[in-house]
């Protein structure tokens, strides 16, 4: 079997590698096997997170429309439920965004909703 030198592959994966740790602190940004272990573990983070954003969100969106039903003498749980009753199919993320830029299209839509 014949000899193969792998530098150059070596070299090239190395370099892969360090570039995707670039800024990150100490020896992970420049030690292949700590680069490694930091791109798995950012990896299995970014993952997560993007999990926990669709979550956050929605929590905002509620926060949001809470605040404008208050002005308006209604609560947050009230409101939802009438969404459902009267079968008026807007998401949170639209309502949010009515009750925050929008709040006289808002307002009908509480009136329609009750």
């Amino acid at each position: 079997m014949t000899r193969v030198k792998k530098g150059v592959n070596a070299l090239k994966s190395r370099r892969n590698i360090l570039r995707k740790v670039k800024g990150y602190r100490h020896g992970r940004s420049t030690k292949e096997r700590q680069a490694n272990e930091a791109i798995f573990h950012a990896g299995t983070y970014a993952f997560a997170h993007r999990r926990d954003k669709k979550g956050d969100f929605r929590r905002l969106w509620n926060v949001k429309m809470s605040a404008s039903l208050k002005e308006l003498g209604t609560s947050y749980s009230k409101f939802i439920n009438a969404l459902k009753k009267s079968e008026i199919a807007l998401d949170r993320k639209i309502l949010a965004h009515l009750a925050e830029f929008h709040p006289e299209t808002f307002k009908k839509i509480v009136e329609t909703a009750k």
